[in-house]
């Protein structure tokens, strides 16, 4: 693949540190800057991709939930490091130089020197190293090989580098004294890189073998390099950083640029390493991960990505060796040993051996590919070589994952070798292996595995670990060590050479030389090992000793062990010999202190106790007059004891000391109270110079000619001191020294650090030294050892110089002038950073006997030696010289060594020896006084023979003997005295007893439900047995009393019946009543009532109908909207498919492992520990039930038997007194009685009494006696025979008992029969007689035969129940058996559920929180918007308020106002209120404020004026011609305008922090959200991962072979991890599925067939719809046009076309027009009656009028004659009558307005008729126009017919009727 190519340019500034160069004419720039860390200024020439391959590379990114964190910052960090940097964007013209290839730094200038206080005078070169015997095998990586001959290792603050001929050593300083953290060789071997720890450390690349510093690399990590590894082009170089930022860095190291950066994980990473085959990969792995890196070319340039290697089922392990494969697998080891092979960032498959056992019994600690073979290195001291091929093509053959492979070759190392790291190298074209061991080894190794192999060849041996003590010898330059390695080594430290080594089966703790005056030869050493064993060791040359013949002696030395003495039984801490010699003392853990008198042979003095844990001792110097020892506790205890005499000590019983003089002395905490004090003086001194510095600054002013008034200033309030402080547990005490008699310095580690305390013992003594409280007298504080105290303090011999070794592994020297200490001489020191910073405490610090050489010892197992003041050549003639072998020594026997750790110190030996004697001491004087007693019995037995063998009459009697019958009284009151004080002394015993009886039986058989009850059968030998059976706990019968929620649910669901039931009927019945109650008050409604009542309800069906219109309307939008977001796109599913899918998945055959890696657990079968509890509870509920059955069916049985027994004791007994009446010839046998077993009532075996308890006592008597015999474990038949021994019937059986009783009777009767029958059979019988008796004897023969039946049928029946009753306990057997392997793997689930429990409460929790959270949010959010609903109503109505305001103002004003702009702008005018100011500022802002506060008031006014600006106006005084109660009311308006603006503009301000309330929790919610799909992903991925667990269990199936039909080539397989079990329904199921899925899937092609041409068909429809749709609407919209002119919204014409107000009204008048016409009616009945009798009237009149015509006529004729008659006569008679003329007039009138009412009803007619709005109005105005009252039509429908109406008669229609005569 093509690689990116980087542009690198080099900074313009390049490091500080002075460099070499050659060949180049280049000067690197001065003043350069060595800062490394700030923002890269390199430019990245890079391709740019698009950002969509940005987030596909960031999304490859993420890894597990845990390392998020780490991804933001990283991220951050890459950007930071990778982008372009605008500082070179800004400046392109300027050309940055590149490092030259040839330029160095100069070593001189960068390793770091020892600090020395200034203007001490302490030479630089005070101490000077010479050479290090250590090695620290315990880093991970401590090995380097540059060159066949060149070994490299770190060794605290030094890089050794060992030349293996010359074995001579060269060093390499750390650059800051931090320490170093890593070593790594460049591909080429021509550099090398050294990663120091510290602040900021460096990380520092030297040529080879130049060893020049050639690059220094900085800003990688924050406090120490871990690991680094250059890629196989040898460009780049990848660190890592240790806590706290863990930064994995890439390098441009020839430029010192990074390159790329982020943080590597969360925990401890041991290792990175690229990739051999793509550079572009790396690989880093650490405490619990394993992570895969890559650097990718992202859109924002090149970028690290990291995938977190996930275990899965493997439990997850440290790794800490790994290798790339070349097609991009890792393999690396595990903590257990076997290989994990990672494919894509998880596990492929895990590699072990044959047997599944692992690759290395141990961590594996390295893999190396090597020359297509893979190399693995193991902790158990194996390396082993396997088959890359088959490694690389592995793969799972089954759920376990894992793989079997077995080595092609392997090599052990040895015994106790742990190999941590192998490195190659070619020597003389062989390659050779050196192998560094964590057990103090470096090996070289052959790895050809071939004929000529050699064998492992250990090169160096060393310490392992810290090292625990050192001594150097008195006369010579020689150097004893111990560590918990087992071993003591003895070095030369002038030819830096190891002499000699011995081991041991336990570590060294302590050692000390002995001094001159103990061995002049200076050969003897006192070691303390971790058992509390002392062991005498002498050094001497072998030379020296007589030469046998054939051997030589060749070695340096050797050592030789002469005594070995366990005074302690912990771990000896502490040993040291007073100054003549004669003693030496020994310090332990377990506070005490041995003495030893010191001779050829050390004899034990005696111990003391000490409150503490001994730390050191010290004896006093020969200076001090009195030999005393200073004892140091790891508590804070010194205590100061004399020299003990032996010649004084009594040592008989014991060797502890109880008279010795002790003084103590208790530390108590001063440094807090120290704190206070220079925090006090430290104020007062603050306080003092700026008291001086004010006295000053007034002076200078008053000089200046200024005064001053001195004003008393007010002094701030200080800070509260802080409190005393002493620490809870004390602090320990780490080292101290006698300065003078009694006085003594001490050194504390912990709180108390950072000061030398200068103590003396106190003469007051108290008895219990815990509540002393001890001070120091003087405190020297020591310079920066708050947090780094001194752990060891040694002088030179002169005492001229004081060596301390602090806990950061530096050497500290402190001159000292007058040979003691204060607090001047340690101002000035010389300081060395020598051992590890973090982990090389300096354990041990002397000086030669000749103050010429200095050594150190350090956890961190380095040794270094040191010239004092002294060169190098000076010492090429000093030699150290052995010390010769004593005489007589190669004679002497091996000493006898205590090798076992648990063996008896001195003083448990001395007590053990001390309780022998006593106890042989009693058991002497009891053999004594027993022999004297048994000569007194045998001389008493001798005189009784001797009186036997005399004549009676002379013999004496028994109470002869007793001299005085008193004596044996009293000796009897004795014993009754003696028994009850036995008694009594053991009533304690006795009740203890009984109590533990009686708590056995409530364990074990009060617990019992059902014993062990054995049923034997009476005649085979078959038998049944009960199940033993525990009681079931209290908690299952309590669940059993609870009513199961079943029966609860069906409970309520029967009241919740009943009551609808009662409901139901009650409704029924008032159903019946109302429709009862309804024809009588229909009877008695009236008929306008009922059509009004009708009009109602039309007008509430109207009603009805317009609201299911409009709700019609609406639920048709709300469905249209609803159909058109249902609207599917064009990939969308039917979710009915779609759930018929998943349907199908779950529940019609498509079955998913629940081992898949897709498997999800439904909610409803997620198990939990409570769930599972259940299940077990129920399952053992069921098998105690079944048992508990069957147990009570036995036990029928056995009481069956003995039923049956009684009734054949019973039938025997008949049998037997019929048998007496046969003869003996005619009797058959008698059947054998039944007997119970022991086994079948096992209740009896717990019934005891005196004789068997008596009896149980000589059983265990007799088998005690036989164990003293045997001396072996005694047998327990006896104890089982006695204590089980089954008691006989009469014993345990009552209703043996009772049938015994009755048998006897039975007896009794026949004996007395057949006595009788002996009498009579002595009279001679007659023939009657005979043949009654032979009558008798035919019927006996016949009872005994039925008998023996009966007898029998019993038997043989018990026999049958036994064995029918025993074939059903052997099938519940079977089904117990399985049940119980299903409660085993129930249990077994419920394990893992309740280890998992505690995180599925976790996740769970956190579900539930965060859904109880998006409630609560969700509810406030609600609540918000109902405050924002209700925020905004009452927005509104303040502002329909301001309006109303302003209309009631302009309605006050009225029309045409003067006034009316004066008013407008006296209501408009804005008064802001202004709030006082606040008091108490400052006098500056008072002084600004004062001319504002002048100018405003208080409640000022800010006035704004809706005219002009110029315009000015007295808005207080009412204008004249103005109404005056107008102005009032205008000021009162502009009030509540006022109020109303406020109270608006408040409730703005309370919507607007709603809405920012309601947007934050809006934010919140989605947070929340995202939480919780986060969690519920997490829970479910947990819960996937318990399946997985679960799965992992074995589930037994029982099986018989015709049910196996998985065979392998016709045969059954061994394995059956490839078989499936299936029920045989599942099978049939299955089968019959098969069949079922091939013709639904026949009858799916059908279905999808039609559906897809009814698919086309819909389409054409749909196309075909939509034409039509568009012409209707076409055709809708043009009609709407012609119809009204314009497009018309049906919907709301239809919504809104009934008015409920109006017809509620219309209804009103409908019923005052039914009130009215009934008055009309009424009326017109009248009118009727009168025109009925104006008719009447009218006829009368006129036939009146007719009569009186004729009579006029008559009268006419009359007159006329008479006229005729009379001329004159008739004159007013002649022309027309008025009568006549008014009735024509009337009768006129009368047409003309029927005509009118006729053309009136036509178009009321024509009105009623038309459709449109205009009816009413068209009644009105023909009523206005006609002045007449019509009645209404009563309905609709009837105003369509038309219907001739009269007109009502008005007053003047009555008027105008002819009057009545």
């Amino acid at each position: 693949m093509d690689h990116p190519v980087l542009n690198l340019k080099c900074k313009e500034d390049v490091p500080s540190f002075p460099r070499e160069q050659e060949g180049a004419d280049e000067k690197p720039a001065e003043g350069a800057q060595a800062d490394h860390s700030g923002v890269q200024e390199s430019e990245t020439s890079l391709p740019k991709e698009s950002p969509a391959a940005e987030e596909q590379e960031e999304e490859a990114e993420q890894v597990e939930s845990d390392t998020e964190g780490v991804h933001a910052e990283g991220d951050s960090e890459e950007q930071d490091n990778s982008e372009v940097p605008s500082e070179a964007q800004k400046r392109p013209e300027k050309v940055e130089k590149k490092i030259s290839e040839t330029f160095f730094y100069n070593y001189e200038d960068i390793y770091s020197r020892p600090f020395v206080t200034e203007d001490s005078g302490i030479p630089i070169n005070l101490l000077t190293l010479k050479h290090s015997f250590g090695y620290d095998c315990t880093r991970s990586v401590n090995l380097l090989l540059m060159d066949s001959q060149t070994l490299m290792y770190i060794a605290g603050n030094q890089v050794v580098l060992l030349d293996l001929k010359t074995k001579s050593q060269s060093y390499l300083r750390s650059s800051g004294g931090g320490g170093i953290g890593f070593i790594t060789a460049h591909p080429t071997k021509k550099y090398f890189a050294v990663g120091e720890k510290g602040k900021k450390p460096n990380l520092i690349i030297y040529d080879y073998p130049s060893l020049r510093p050639y690059r220094i690399l900085q800003g990688g990590t924050e406090e120490a390099y871990v690991f680094g590894d250059f890629n196989n082009a040898g460009t780049l170089l990848a660190s890592v950083g240790s806590s706290p930022d863990y930064m994995l860095t890439i390098w441009d190291w020839k430029q010192e640029n990074i390159v790329l950066r982020s943080k590597a994980f969360s925990q401890d990473v041991y290792k990175v390493t690229f990739s051999a085959d793509n550079e572009e990969q790396l690989t880093t792995s650490g405490a619990g991960h394993i992570r895969f890196w890559k650097m990718a070319l992202t859109f924002t340039g090149l970028k690290l990505q990291g995938a977190l290697g996930r275990f899965g089922k493997t439990a997850v392990t440290d790794v800490i060796g790994y290798v790339e494969l070349p097609d991009g697998k890792v393999i690396s080891g595990s903590e257990w040993g076997n290989l994990l092979l990672w494919e894509g960032g998880l596990i492929k498959v895990e590699l072990c051996r044959a047997g599944h056992k692992p690759c290395h019994s141990g961590p594996v600690s390295q893999l190396v590919l090597d020359e297509g073979e893979l190399v693995t290195v193991g902790k158990d001291g194996f390396i082993r070589v396997w088959n890359f091929e088959t490694i690389d093509a592995a793969d799972s053959v089954d759920d376990t994952g894992l793989l079997e492979v077995e080595p092609m070759n392997e090599l052990h190392v040895g015994r106790n070798v742990s190999l941590s790291f192998i490195s190659k190298v070619l020597d003389c074209g062989q390659p050779v292996w050196y192998a560094q061991d964590t057990n103090g080894a470096i090996w070289k190794l052959d790895l050809t595995f071939s004929n000529t192999t050699r064998d492992p060849e250990c090169l160096y041996t060393f310490h392992s670990g810290r090292i625990e003590a050192m001594s150097v010898s008195p006369t010579t330059y020689l150097l004893a060590t111990t560590a918990l390695d087992w071993s003591v080594r003895i070095y030369d430290f002038i030819s830096n050479s190891q002499l000699s080594e011995i081991k041991f089966k336990q570590g060294g703790t302590a050692l000390t030389w002995a001094p001159r005056v103990v061995n002049p030869k200076g050969g003897l050493i006192a070691v303390g090992f971790e058992d509390g064993v002392v062991r005498i060791i002498e050094v001497y040359d072998p030379k020296g000793l007589p030469v046998l013949a054939g051997q030589t002696n060749t070695e340096n030395a050797e050592i030789n062990l002469k005594q070995a003495f366990k005074p302690h039984a912990t771990a000896v801490t502490a040993l040291a010999y007073e100054q003549n010699g004669d003693v030496l003392a020994t310090g332990s853990k377990d506070k005490t202190v041995f003495f030893f008198a010191v001779e050829d042979e050390y004899k034990p003095i005696g111990f003391i106790c000490v409150p503490g844990p001994v730390q050191a001792l010290q004896w006093s110097p020969p200076s001090h007059v009195k030999s005393m020892l200073l004892i140091l506790c790891e508590n804070g205890f010194a205590l100061q004891v004399p020299a003990p005499v032996p010649e004084e000590q009594d040592t008989v019983s014991t060797y502890q000391i109880k008279n010795l003089p002790t003084q103590y002395f208790h530390f108590y905490s001063i440094k807090s109270r120290i704190k206070l004090e220079e925090e006090i003086a430290l104020r007062e001194k603050k306080k003092q110079e700026k008291e001086k510095a004010k006295l000053e600054w007034i002076k200078h002013q008053r000089e200046m000619g200024k005064e001053i008034e001195e004003e008393p200033e007010e002094e701030p309030e200080e800070e509260p001191l802080p409190p005393l402080y002493i620490p809870e547990e004390p602090s320990p005490i780490l080292c101290g020294f006698y300065s003078a008699p009694g006085k003594f310095w001490l050194s504390l580690g912990g709180y108390d650090s950072g000061f030398l305390y200068h103590c003396e013992f106190s003469n007051d003594h108290q008895d219990d030294p815990e509540n002393r409280k001890d001070e120091p007298f003087e405190v020297i504080p020591v310079e920066d050892t708050d947090n780094n105290p001194i752990y060891q303090i040694s002088f030179c011999t002169s005492r001229l110089l004081m060596f301390c070794g602090m806990q950061n592994g530096a050497l500290r020297v402190y001159p000292l002038q007058d040979k003691d200490l204060s607090v001047n001489t340690l101002k000035e020191y010389w300081s060395f950073n020598v051992h590890d910073n973090d982990y090389g405490q300096i354990q041990g610090i002397c000086s030669s006997y000749d103050d010429r050489f200095l050594i150190t010892c350090g956890g961190d197992g380095n040794i270094f030696t040191f010239n004092i003041l002294s060169p190098e050549d000076v010492h090429k003639e000093l030699k150290a010289k052995i010390p010769s072998p004593r005489s007589g020594l190669e004679k002497e026997k091996a000493t006898e060594d205590i090798e076992d750790p648990n063996a008896y110190n001195i003083e448990e030996v001395k007590q053990k020896k001390e309780y022998e004697r006593i106890m042989k001491e009693a058991e002497e004087k009891k053999t004594k006084k027993r022999e004297e007693l048994i000569a007194l019995r045998h001389e008493f037995l001798f005189l009784l023979q001797k009186n036997q063998e005399l004549p009676k009459h002379m013999q004496l009697h028994r109470e002869q003997y007793e001299m005085d019958h008193r004596i044996f009284e009293e000796l009897d009151r004795q014993t009754a005295q003696r028994i009850q004080s036995v008694q009594k002394e053991l009533a304690w015993e006795h009740e203890k007893h009984l109590i533990g009886l009686q708590k056995l039986q409530n364990q074990f058989r009060d617990s019992l439900e059902f014993d062990t009850v054995v049923v034997h059968a009476i005649q085979s030998n078959h038998q049944i047995s009960t199940y033993r059976l525990l009681a079931m706990p209290a908690k299952y019968y309590e669940d059993k009393e609870h009513p199961s929620w079943k029966r609860t649910v069906l409970k309520q669901a029967w009241k919740q019946a009943e009551e609808r039931e009662i409901v139901r009927e009650t409704r029924h019945a008032r159903i019946f009543e109302d429709e009862a109650e309804k024809p009588k008050t229909s009877e008695v409604r009236k008929p306008m009532t009922r059509y009004i009542e009708s009009k109602r309800e039309q007008i509430r069906r109207i009603v009805e109908k317009s609201d299911k219109v409009e709700a019609k309307i609406m639920k048709r939008k709300a469905e249209w909207d609803e159909l058109y977001k249902s609207k599917p796109s064009d990939d969308y599913e039917n979710p009915k498919d779609v759930e018929d899918i998943r349907e199908a998945q779950e529940n019609m055959g498509c079955y998913k492992l629940k081992t898949d890696t897709n498997y999800r657990v439904p909610e409803h079968k997620r198990m939990n520990t409570e769930k599972k509890v259940t299940q077990l509870m129920s399952l053992e509920v069921l098998i105690h039930n079944r048992k508990v059955n069957m147990n009570k069916e036995i036990m029928s049985l056995r009481d069956l038997k003995v039923s049956i027994i009684d009734e054949i004791k019973c039938l025997v007994q008949e049998l037997k007194s019929i048998q007496a009446a046969l003869d003996l010839s005619e009797c058959l046998p008698l059947p054998l009685i039944p007997q119970l077993h022991p086994d079948e009532v096992p209740e009896k075996k717990f019934e005891y009494d005196s004789d068997i308890l008596l009896k149980f006592k000589e059983e265990q008597e007799a088998k005690a006696k036989l164990q003293e015999q045997l001396e072996g474990s005694p047998s327990s038949c006896a104890f089982r025979r006695g204590f089980l021994r089954a008691p006989s019937i009469k014993e345990f059986d009552p209703m043996a008992q009772v049938a015994g009783a009755h048998l006897m009777k039975i007896a009794s009767s026949v004996v007395t029969e057949q006595q009788k029958v002996f009498e009579i059979e002595k009279a001679e019988p007659t023939e009657m007689e005979l043949e009654m008796l032979k009558r008798e004897k035919i019927k006996n023969l016949y009872l005994q035969e039925t008998l023996i039946k009966k007898i029998n049928a019993l038997v043989i029946n018990f026999d049958a129940e036994l064995r029918f009753l025993r074939h059903k306990k052997l099938t519940l057997d079977v089904q117990m058996k399985s049940a119980d392997l299903r409660y085993i793997t129930w249990y077994e689930e419920l394990l893992i559920l309740k280890n998992l429990e505690k995180h599925e409460n976790l996740l769970q929790g956190r579900v539930n929180t965060l859904i109880s959270e998006q409630e609560a949010t969700q509810s406030k959010l609600n609540s918000y918007l109902a405050q924002m609903e209700a925020r905004k109503c009452e927005i509104v109505k303040f502002q329909e308020c301001e309006k109303a305001l302003y209309a009631n103002f302009q309605e006050s004003l009225g029309e045409n106002n003067e006034f009316a702009h004066f008013l407008t702008k006296v209501l408009k005018k804005k008064i802001k209120c202004v709030e006082k100011k606040e008091v108490g500022r400052e006098a500056d802002e008072e002084d600004e404020n004062e001319e504002e506060n002048d100018e405003e008031s208080t409640l000022g006014i800010d006035e704004e004026y809706s005219g002009s600006e110029d315009e000015v106006f007295d808005d207080s005084v009412c204008p004249k011609n103005c109404n005056e109660a107008l102005f009032q009311n205008t000021i009162q308006l502009r009030q509540k305008r006022l109020d109303i603006e406020k109270a608006l503009t408040e409730e703005k301000k309370v919507a607007a922090n709603l809405r920012k309330k309601y947007n934050a929790l809006t934010k919140k919610a989605k947070v929340v959200e995202t939480s919780l799909d986060t969690a519920e992903r997490e829970l479910e991925t947990f819960q996937w991962e318990k399946q997985q667990r679960l799965n992992e269990l074995y589930v037994v199936v029982p099986l018989k072979l015709h049910q196996v039909e998985y065979l392998v080539n016709g045969e059954m397989p061994s394995d059956f991890s490839q078989a499936l079990v299936f029920t045989n329904q599942s099978l049939e199921y299955l089968q019959k599925r098969i069949v079922d899925l091939h013709n639904e899937k026949i009858m799916q092609r059908e279905i999808y067939k039609k559906a897809q041409e009814q698919h086309k068909q819909l389409i054409q429809d749909k196309k075909e719809m939509e034409i039509k749709i568009q012409r209707l609407e076409e055709k809708c919209n043009h009609l709407m046009m012609k119809k009204f002119g314009r497009l018309v919204d049906f919907e709301a014409v239809q919504a809104h076309s009934v008015n409920i107000r109006m017809e509620e009204l219309e209804v009103q008048i409908m019923e005052k027009e039914y009130v009215h016409s009934q008055e009309l009616k009424d009326l017109e009945e009248r009118i009727l009656d009168l025109r009925q009798q104006l008719m009447k009237l009218t006829k009368e009149n006129t036939s009146k009028l007719q009569q009186l015509n004729r009579f006029c006529l008559e009268k006419q004729q009359l007159e006329t004659k008479l006229a005729s008659l009379k001329n004159d006569l008739g004159v007013e008679f002649q022309g027309p009558r008025t009568t006549d003329i008014k009735e024509k007039a009337r009768l006129e009138s009368r047409l003309k307005h029927m005509a009118d009412d006729t053309a009136l009803l036509r178009e009321e007619i024509n009105l009623l008729s038309r459709k449109d709005g205009c009816l009413r109005e068209g009644l009105a105005l023909l009523r206005r126009k006609h002045g007449c009252l019509f009645l209404q039509p009563l309905s609709p429908q009837d105003s369509e017919t038309p219907t001739e109406t009269f007109p009502v008669l008005t007053p003047e229609t009555v008027t105008n009727s002819p009057s009545l005569p």
